[in-house]
């Protein structure tokens, strides 16, 4: 597959220390991670057609997908808080 958008690691490439570390030491932020690529990787693949879905079930994923970016970026900053 080709480049997929909105990779964690693209949105935040200023943290990518720090989300490595929490991957690695924290089991929810771990599955966090995994759920978003999962649904990051089904919307690529809707949005390309490969897997076509109704607008609706699209928008769905693409809120999921905020979501769980949210929860990830307050994990992160929180971390970042407490190294402070």
């Amino acid at each position: 597959m080709s480049n997929t958008p909105h990779e964690i690691h693209e949105e935040f490439p200023e943290h990518a220390a720090r989300i490595h570390d929490l991957k690695v030491a924290n089991a929810h932020f771990a599955r966090l991670l995994e759920d978003y690529h999962a649904l990051n990787r089904e919307i690529h693949r809707a949005e390309s057609n490969v897997e076509p879905t109704d607008d609706l079930h699209l928008t769905e994923m693409r809120k999921k997908r905020l979501a769980l970016k949210d929860e990830i970026l307050s994990m992160i900053l929180k971390e970042a808080r407490a190294e402070l």
